[in-house]
């Protein structure tokens, strides 16, 4: 696909994704990942031959709101597109998720479950845009993300289901992929990518971090705290670039170098060692998850202040080393 493909991704004119490199390189990471996802749909059927596990409307929702995630991205990486219709096919994308039956379920009111679950897929299908600002860094953090799913589903003995195959199939596109978009990269995921990868994750997510299947009494903070860990790293890198945006009075869509990713690597670090702390970031995260689902049975308010201190104490780190950035280039 590098030899078939060299301009998909290339923008030169009225460039708006400011990219930590500046070499332009082709954006062919959304298009791999969108035809394993088709692929290992495919596959499903012949390896386990539907017995025990049906294609379901729930199922084909996640499969259109995907795909139109993907056309919207691939659109996007071709044409520029204008961010107010990026911005409704983003909530046409939640829509299709909720009317199928992916929502996130924790409130009485449906109102709220269903406003909560649009924020939450439009929020990520930007977060991850956002994150894809330097190599390797979406991947990594994605990779960490779809291991901790993975090993959710497992531990629900949740083996034969076309969900558990596509998180292989996303698992594998991301691992071969990496090894393209390790610095130095030799290609990007691109819009066509972080799109694709923004929408699922949401639905992903909201099945097995917002809802698992439990028997179990779940506490709201609880469930709360569950996908705010595991996605900790772009949920702070949007919090810390808009929060400094706006103090600027800066739009936070129009791109630029000032993310957590670009401060670590203005304190000396090199792009290989950003993304080696991004992804220890990530992965103490996700273990803490892991720690939280298996090992607490009973919640409390103590496990709620302790787990949301730490994700306030990486939040404060981050944010006050783009502060301090920001001080001493205006100094400068």
């Amino acid at each position: 696909m590098l030899r078939f493909v060299k301009t998909l991704g290339i923008r030169n004119q009225k460039e708006t994704m400011i990219r930590w490199s500046e070499q332009v390189k082709p954006a062919l990471g959304g298009l791999t990942f969108y035809i394993i996802f088709l692929l290992s749909i495919i596959l499903h059927s012949f390896i386990f031959s539907y017995t025990g596990s049906n294609i379901d409307f729930k199922f084909t929702g996640i499969v259109g709101a995907v795909s139109l995630g993907f056309l919207m991205g691939l659109s996007d990486d071709a044409y520029n597109t204008r961010p107010v219709l990026k911005f409704l096919t983003q909530v046409l994308c939640g829509g299709i998720l909720i009317y199928s039956g992916t929502y996130i379920n924790i409130f009485d009111s449906n109102i709220l479950n269903y406003s909560l679950t649009l924020l939450w897929v439009v929020g990520l299908m930007n977060s991850i845009n956002m994150l894809d600002n330097m190599d390797g860094i979406t991947t990594i953090v994605s990779i960490v993300i779809c291991f901790t799913i993975l090993f959710l589903m497992l531990l629900g003995h949740e083996t034969d289901s076309v969900g558990t195959t596509i998180v292989i199939g996303l698992l594998a596109s991301l691992l071969g992929f990496l090894y393209f978009n390790w610095n130095p990269s030799k290609m990007y995921m691109g819009d066509t990518g972080s799109q694709y990868l923004g929408v699922l994750l949401a639905a992903l997510s909201i099945n097995y971090l917002w809802n698992p299947v439990t028997t179990e009494e779940l506490s709201v903070s609880r469930q709360l705290l569950i996908p705010l860990l595991v996605f900790i790293i772009p949920i702070v890198d949007t919090t810390t670039v808009t929060i400094k945006r706006l103090s600027r009075g800066k739009s936070p869509f129009i791109g630029g170098k000032d993310h957590t990713t670009h401060h670590l690597s203005y304190l000396g670090f090199s792009e290989k060692q950003v993304a080696a702390i991004i992804a220890l970031i990530a992965i103490v995260s996700s273990a803490i998850v892991i720690y939280i689902i298996t090992c607490i049975r009973v919640w409390n308010h103590l496990y709620t202040a302790i787990f949301f201190a730490y994700f306030l104490i990486v939040l404060g780190i981050l944010f006050s080393i783009a502060k301090k950035n920001i001080k001493d280039s205006e100094n400068d």
